[in-house]
């Protein structure tokens, strides 16, 4: 049977070269008011993915590619 990506998680994720799964930080458009310069800047960034998650987000998105 053909494995399904799931839409919503290839969105916020992206794989380095090395293999790491990367995930988009939350908070950087909704309110931006209200925050701090220095939290918009932490906002934009990509985070590394913590093992236990990165094995959970594999299994949704099984053709994640550059």
């Amino acid at each position: 049977m053909k494995l399904r990506t799931h839409k919503t998680t290839s969105k916020r994720l992206r794989l380095t070269g090395s293999g790491i799964l990367m995930r988009s930080t939350p908070s950087a458009q909704h309110l931006r008011h209200n925050k701090t310069a220095r939290m918009l800047v932490e906002a934009k960034t990509y985070k590394v993915v913590a093992k236990g998650q990165a094995k959970r987000f594999k299994k949704l998105v099984p053709y994640l590619s550059n």
